[in-house]
């Protein structure tokens, strides 16, 4: 339904669009707003994880190679500190300051994980904006 608008001597000047079908107009670009938001909270989510996948394939090679290299250097230092004292008490050794290793490692790389941020920030930004500007249209 519109309105016709006339101006003062009875002329029609056009018309203008009743106040339901301009709050139904609001409704369907609100619904549409928010699926957009929700398609862009989703890409920047698989986004998110690709990369994360990316890296953690990266650092698990990483870790396999480093692994054996640290199990040949262990090997030749329990050998080589077993010049000085008995094999057993060599590889103990050899065995703690890698322990002591692998436990700093593991703090260090807790707390990075901690540090990791899963939530879309800018998807969540945009959104908190759209609902603030719909209040303010319906107000």
């Amino acid at each position: 339904m519109t309105i016709d608008v006339r101006d003062r001597d009875g002329a029609k000047n056009g018309s203008v669009p009743a106040l339901s079908e301009l709050l139904g107009q609001l409704g369907e670009d609100v619904s549409e707003l928010f699926a957009a938001e929700m398609r862009l909270m989703s890409l920047e989510m698989r986004e998110e994880a690709k990369e994360a996948a990316r890296a953690s394939a990266v650092m698990v090679g990483a870790a396999v190679m480093a692994f054996l290299t640290l199990m040949l250097l262990a090997f030749a230092a329990a050998w080589g500190l077993a010049e000085v004292v008995p094999e057993g008490v060599a590889f103990l050794i050899v065995a703690v300051v890698v322990g002591i290793i692998a436990a700093v490692m593991g703090l260090v790389g807790r707390e990075l994980f901690r540090k990791t941020e899963v939530v879309p920030r800018q998807a969540v930004s945009t959104m908190k904006e759209d609902v603030q500007w719909v209040k303010q249209q319906v107000s």
